[in-house]
């Protein structure tokens, strides 16, 4: 079975060799994240409507980690905002994404939901936040975007450093099929393919483990199942972290 699914990991790279061109060439990737974010509006409508309760069930424990000052959220990988009606009334959020074509889909999101303000959009990676001071949010969102991060492990450092002592970091994230399961077998032969059409995604990810070994004064995390992604996407881990 490994063999067969060598191969056709093989064929799919073939496949996708053409995109593989452009992207040695400096041209895919910035075209393609010109597009992406009118992609990722539209696909995480439906994605909201699938995960609504998991979000509202997760995010209403925001406000238990709010200073005296209200909630001030760093959302990581914000993209559109789709996270920001799930937010606190009278939270402050601070916006980091690698990429500023998602701009004016903030504007949008924030402006159909008056009960959250964006207090400034920082383009960045996740691993390297460094206009943002050490020990001043309390909390940080991550949904469905370490799954593209270069380095998880990098991220969830800057994470800790950005974090008020006692705040928390809340995530939604997708992760690897058991083993056992045919859907594991398909996200390792389509991700050559994945990687370029899910801007940077990756669908093998074990990044539980990365959260468990993070220093992490508590670690509240459950694994469950919500199909996403063409059925590729299935498998999530949810919760949050204390500092």
């Amino acid at each position: 079975m490994a063999l067969v699914r060598l191969v056709l990991q093989y064929l799919v790279a073939i496949l996708v060799f053409p995109v593989t061109v452009l992207q040695y060439i400096g041209i895919w990737d910035p075209l393609y994240k010109r597009f992406f974010p009118s992609i990722m509006y539209r696909f995480t409508i439906d994605i909201n409507k699938k995960m609504a309760k998991i979000k509202k069930e997760l995010f209403d424990k925001l406000p238990e980690f709010a200073s005296s000052s209200g909630l001030t959220v760093l959302e990581l990988g914000c993209g559109s905002g789709a996270n920001f009606q799930f937010f606190p009334w009278g939270s402050k959020v601070i916006c980091v994404d690698v990429n500023p074509n998602y701009k004016s889909f903030l504007q949008q999101s924030e402006a159909e939901n008056k009960h959250i303000k964006i207090e400034k959009f920082i383009q960045a990676s996740g691993d390297d936040m460094g206009l943002v001071a050490s020990g001043s949010m309390d909390v940080v969102v991550c949904t469905l975007v370490l799954c593209s991060v270069e380095n998880i492990d990098l991220v969830l450092e800057e994470v800790m450093r950005v974090l008020k002592p006692g705040g928390a970091f809340f995530f939604i994230e997708h992760v690897v099929a058991e083993k056992t399961k045919w859907r594991h077998f398909f996200q390792h032969v389509f991700q050559p393919a994945w990687i370029y059409f899910g801007d940077g995604c990756f669908l093998t990810r074990e990044t539980w483990i990365n959260l468990e070994k993070a220093k992490f004064s508590k670690l509240n995390m459950k694994h469950i199942c919500e199909p996403l992604g063409f059925g590729l996407i299935y498998n999530h881990v949810v919760g949050y972290g204390v500092k």
